[in-house]
């Protein structure tokens, strides 16, 4: 991949060429900020839309001097970043995550704190490259899929690739997650 052609964002580009992916990036002409936008863009089912969610963890055991916080405001007193990737089509279910991680408490990050810990915009986040290293949890759900469309650094880009492999480049932790409908 040439990282000066690509529409990706030039950390997410580089991030790909690191990794030595080959995926194809699409840009869009209209922002796709939700997972029902971008599926109505690509022309895929909601579900195989990746969401690159930002949650804020106070309280994991352990967390102090944890790989990934050392050297970051992020892993102070008002708690840890955690990424959570969902399927397009589902909710996260904050109590889950907070059991997930022995937390105290868990809730979403803000715009300015995601822009922070991921170096990307809300609608933008993609699964990996992001500016710091961040604790990544990733719903069972994803793996239901042959291939996922994720956020490529940008509210106009998204890139294929199968669901084992997002996980795997994110550095994820398989869990469940998932909100569960009555």
């Amino acid at each position: 991949m040439n990282t000066a052609e690509t529409p990706a964002h030039p950390r997410f580009a580089e991030a790909l060429r690191t990794l030595g992916l080959d995926v194809e990036v699409r840009r869009f002409p209209d922002a796709t900020r939700t997972a029902a936008q971008a599926a109505d863009a690509i022309g895929c089912d909601v579900a195989e839309i990746v969401k690159s969610l930002v949650f804020v963890a106070r309280g994991i055991p352990g967390a102090e001097g944890a790989e990934g916080t050392e050297g970051t405001e992020e892993g102070t007193e008002d708690g840890e970043p955690v990424l959570v990737l969902m399927d397009g089509s589902s909710r996260v279910d904050v109590e889950l995550v907070r059991r997930e991680l022995g937390a105290a408490a868990v809730r979403r990050a803000d715009a300015d704190l995601v822009r922070e810990t991921t170096g990307y915009a809300i609608g933008g986040v993609p699964p990996f490259g992001h500016r710091t290293a961040t604790r990544v949890l990733a719903d069972r759900g994803l793996l239901g899929h042959a291939v996922v469309w994720a956020a490529a650094g940008t509210p106009h880009t998204v890139f294929p690739l199968d669901p084992a492999s997002v996980i795997a480049h994110a550095g994820a932790k398989l869990v469940d997650v998932r909100e569960r409908t009555a």
